[in-house]
């Protein structure tokens, strides 16, 4: 038997017309929450509606700012959590922190797998996310998570896309595995870009691996953050042939000098979704589209509320 009627939807400031989307799509309305902040800045909610033995589903993406995003999603969390919820599901579209998936030198923190503790302790039973950054931060929960991925938003949107002998580009060696998935869709083949990042949010482009010469390159990725890595791989594969270059990327982050350096860059297009909003700055860069994952992500809750598979989605 269904439970799909016990769903209640709710929704923090951080991804609010996403989460409007995903109520329209489901039918179902998002759930009456007052948010309100202190004047020294602390996080207060209530919950304005019975939520007693329902199915809740909290919609936030932890994008900037970070940390009161994290926290305004917690703390609704604890509220439903004392409101007697039967289950409490945290939908993250887009898992900020993720990039610090692992200890890559001396004394740093793992705080991906802090984050994931967080959450967990906040009451959460499940977690759904869109497009990873690391896959292994799934292992950082003790609850189910379901990964859900933009490929197909993206395959919808670009298959009319005029391009001719493409070939699909990895900016990293660790983003193969994404470029290997569209390759595998668009039937074409790959190409990788050799990368060093001395520091945060540097990066330098080494070598073009693969046969880009006289074809339109597509760059994949999953996070866009100050652009310096995709703009470089741009410059950088029109330096080797390539006829044209446009990039795909599921989180538009876009800090720092990110707008400025992606319309001064010889990108086309800019193809990103809405699991982070966009700035006003960037909504006006003629060269950013945006797609968005609402579908996806109300497709995996029904999916996840009816006891149906998750996976079956992108197959």
């Amino acid at each position: 038997m269904s439970r799909f009627k016990d769903i209640k939807l709710f929704a923090g400031n951080a991804t609010l017309e996403l989460a409007e989307a995903i109520s329209n799509d489901l039918d179902i309305p998002l759930g009456k929450t007052m948010i309100k902040r202190f004047s020294d800045g602390e996080i207060w909610v209530e919950i304005n509606e019975n939520v007693r033995q329902r199915d809740a589903y909290v919609i936030q993406s932890t994008c900037y700012p970070a940390n009161e995003n994290i926290m305004e999603m917690l703390v609704i969390m604890d509220a439903l959590k004392r409101a007697s919820v039967d289950t409490l599901t945290a939908v993250i579209p887009y898992y900020g922190y993720a990039r610090q998936d692992r200890k890559s030198q001396p004394r740093v923190p793992i705080t991906a797998k802090l984050v994931a503790d967080i959450i967990t302790a906040a009451g959460a039973d499940r977690v759904v996310s869109v497009d990873l950054h690391a896959g292994q931060i799934q292992g950082f929960f003790n609850i189910p998570f379901d990964h859900l991925y933009a490929l197909p938003v993206f395959l919808d949107y670009l298959k009319n896309f005029p391009m001719d002998n493409y070939v699909i580009v990895s900016p990293d060696m660790g983003g193969a595995e994404k470029a290997r998935a569209y390759a595998k869709r668009f039937k074409c083949g790959i190409a990788l870009i050799d990368k060093r990042r001395p520091k945060p949010n540097v990066s330098e482009i080494m070598n073009v691996v693969g046969d880009v010469d006289g074809k339109d390159c597509m760059l994949v990725d999953d996070i866009i953050d100050t652009a310096g890595t995709l703009c470089s791989a741009a410059t950088a594969l029109l330096e080797v042939g390539a006829k044209s270059v446009f990039a795909c990327c599921t989180h538009p982050v876009l800090s720092g000098p990110a707008i400025e350096r992606i319309t001064a860059s010889q990108l086309d297009q800019v193809v990103v979704s809405d699991t982070v909003p966009l700035s006003e700055a960037a909504k006006k860069c003629s060269k950013i589209k945006v797609v968005s994952v609402a579908n996806i992500l109300s497709k995996g809750i029904s999916r996840i509320a009816k006891g149906e598979s998750v996976s079956s989605l992108f197959v």
